[in-house]
């Protein structure tokens, strides 16, 4: 479902754009009714909540009349409703309406910005990912990154929403970031220049007749780009295909429908994801529909922890399915559904209201997906001085079931032995890995590998 129909996935807001979490959007609600029905006035939780509802009014009072400089009605209750929503969870958030227009726009794939993927969490801006041919991107400006300042004024005490805005302007203005990185001692300056960001969701090559598609994000191009994508590298390998490496690598969501439409080019039925909410009536599931448009070609799907929410979801879906080896590293985490609903003309909120889950009824919620076949970017595997996985953001969200039991996929049995010899790190002599180069790219390149020996004992048992 596009935003006309609800459901939003992803992980952060971003400079210039925002994928957001699992989140549906609703009809506009004008106004929420403060007043109790007549039959509740004694009761004792309505009576506490009348309490804290006129203290709020009192502080709010108090700062408008009394604080050192003047503050806009406005500041403070944007910023109160901010910070109602984002100490629930991580995803949670109070958006104007300068920024509920941004993430309408944003959503078809086109903005402005820096094309930075970011999150908070205990006060800090991390870098998620950067996006594919981003003024970000092509900074070197890594996932994992800290940024420090804006323009050499500090990061500290900004909101999520307030760092994202500074950080996105005009087209052709320039833009400073300092970044802490790990394993770096000094803070790194990146001067960088704002532009039009056009999201080249897909990319596709061949090699040696195995198809190569990277999906970059899910907006309102992915699948029909992908689809673009696939007839490209069949009409490429003149009928001779032999599988697919699909890289999610990096890729922090999108939209629902997407996800839902990517699984239904590989999975021709059966359930693709479900979510439980704290009503049962409110629970809901998307069945696929589709055709395998690989007609059961080799799949293997490449992940890491920038592969969040819609990402996890198809490599959830195809790995239930068996339709596909998950390769690489354990995915971000991301489980939970956020309900987007317009306030008017007030901007709208983000309120986390279910988590998702595999076909086999598994909730990724903190956990993640984990690989079939492990295999590191780097040979090296040292700690990381800030989170990297959902679970160890501030007030995440818990692993548990809805209205069933989480569960644990059964073993999988179709692994095949090849896999085996797959090396779950670079050896020392691997050369550094360069984007311009895909020979340098170990966790493809083992793909690459995985593929021709599916495709070669697949031709065998014909």
């Amino acid at each position: 479902m596009k935003l006309r129909s609800g459901l939003l996935i992803g992980t952060a807001f971003g400079a210039g754009l925002l994928a957001g979490p699992v989140a549906r959007i609703v009809a506009p609600h004008a106004h929420f009714p403060v007043a109790f029905a007549d039959d509740s006035a004694s009761d004792p939780a309505h009576q506490d909540t009348y309490h804290l509802l006129t203290l709020f009014g009192e502080v709010f009072e108090k700062v408008r009349s009394d604080y050192v400089e003047p503050v806009k009605d406005r500041d403070l209750v944007d910023n109160a409703l901010n910070g109602m929503l984002s100490s629930l969870d991580p995803h949670s958030s109070y958006m104007d309406a300068k920024q509920y227009a941004d993430m309408q726009v944003q959503t078809k794939g086109e903005f402005g910005g820096l094309g930075l993927e970011v999150t908070a969490d205990g006060g800090l801006i991390k870098v998620i990912s950067p996006i594919d041919d981003t003024p970000a991107a092509r900074a070197g400006i890594k996932s994992g990154d800290l940024i420090l300042s804006l323009d050499g004024k500090s990061v500290e005490g900004l909101t999520l929403n307030d760092a994202v805005d500074r950080m996105r302007g005009t087209p052709g203005s320039t833009i400073t970031l300092t970044l802490k990185r790990e394993h770096v001692d000094k803070p790194i300056a990146v001067t960088m220049t704002r532009e039009i960001i056009h999201i080249q969701v897909v990319k596709s090559a061949l090699y040696n007749n195995i198809g190569y598609i990277r999906l970059s994000a899910f907006n309102e191009e992915s699948d029909p780009k992908l689809r673009e994508a696939i007839d490209k590298i069949k009409s490429e390998s003149h009928g001779n295909l032999r599988g697919l490496v699909f890289d999610l690598r990096n890729n922090p969501g999108g939209l629902l429908d997407q996800a839902v439409d990517v699984c239904e080019d590989f999975i021709p039925d059966g359930e693709i994801v479900s979510t439980r909410a704290r009503h049962p009536d409110e629970d809901q599931r998307w069945n696929a529909k589709g055709t395998d448009l690989l007609d059961g070609l080799p799949m293997v799907v490449l992940i890491n922890g920038g592969s969040a929410s819609a990402s996890e979801i198809v490599s959830g879906a195809l790995q239930d399915h068996r339709r596909a080896i998950i390769m690489g590293t354990r995915s971000f985490g991301k489980g939970s559904v956020q309900t987007v609903i317009p306030m008017g003309d007030d901007g709208a909120i983000r309120l986390t209201t279910a988590r998702y889950y595999t076909p086999s009824g598994r909730s990724i919620q903190g956990l993640g997906i984990a690989p079939d076949v492990p295999v590191a970017e780097e040979r090296d595997d040292e700690p990381h001085f800030l989170p990297d996985r959902e679970s160890e953001l501030n007030h995440a969200l818990t692993n548990e079931g809805g209205s069933a039991p989480t569960k644990k996929p059964a073993p999988r049995d179709d692994i095949p032995p090849q896999a085996k010899n797959i090396p779950a790190k670079p050896p020392a002599d691997w050369p550094k890995f360069d984007p311009a180069n895909p020979k340098t790219d170990f966790q493809l390149q083992q793909a690459l590998v995985l593929v021709g020996d599916m495709a070669q004992q697949r031709h065998a048992s014909r």
